[in-house]
């Protein structure tokens, strides 16, 4: 089998979530739709979001908040149009029912099924992007979207995104549990 070298450009993980972040700006709840996200330490809780220059950065920055909201399928089309559409441009605010917990300039988004309103802990400025560090002061859900008390993926119904060829993709069954399936090649 002959290996094949990719440019580094075309180095993307594979999937990667769909989330929506947001933030308020100059007033308004403002939403982006974000792949590059993931969590990035253990205690405290703590997710990393790499953002471009965009509207929604200008909120975080001056609030020092923003949310993680991971929307289902059924707002594949809502999630994509808040990716295709700057804030500063068109008022997003509208696009979905909007709440708040303890964060008052971390808008969450009710329609989705895992919500988490975060404080800025750290920022890293990088070549092209700007890294957002944040805890998670407050996670939101709903009965419906668990089994048994924990998140059930199956009923939450996330989408993920492939780069560079721009496809979202719902989630598939499960394979196997982790620190076990592994076990019998011990």
């Amino acid at each position: 089998m002959a290996r094949i070298k990719l440019d580094n450009g075309a180095a993307f993980l594979y999937p990667m979530p769909m989330v929506l972040v947001g933030a308020v700006v100059a007033g308004k709840a403002n939403f982006m739709a974000v792949a590059w996200v993931s969590r990035v330490n253990a205690k405290p809780p703590l997710f990393a979001v790499a953002l471009g220059r965009h509207h929604t950065n200008q909120g975080i920055e001056e609030n020092r908040q923003f949310s993680i909201n991971i929307p289902d399928v059924s707002l594949m089309e809502k999630t994509d149009y808040c990716g295709l559409v700057t804030g500063a441009k068109r008022d997003k605010s509208q696009i979905f029912e909007v709440f708040y917990g303890q964060l008052s300039k971390a808008p969450l988004i009710a329609e989705c099924p895992v919500r988490m309103a975060c404080e800025v802990v750290q920022t890293v400025a990088l070549p092209a992007d700007t890294l957002y560090i944040g805890e998670p002061k407050e996670l939101f859900t709903e009965e419906k979207y668990m089994t048994d008390g924990r998140l059930d993926v199956q009923k939450i119904k996330p989408f993920t995104l492939t780069m560079p060829d721009n496809g979202y993709w719902s989630v598939g069954e499960r394979i196997g549990q982790a620190w076990s399936s592994g076990k019998a090649l011990k």
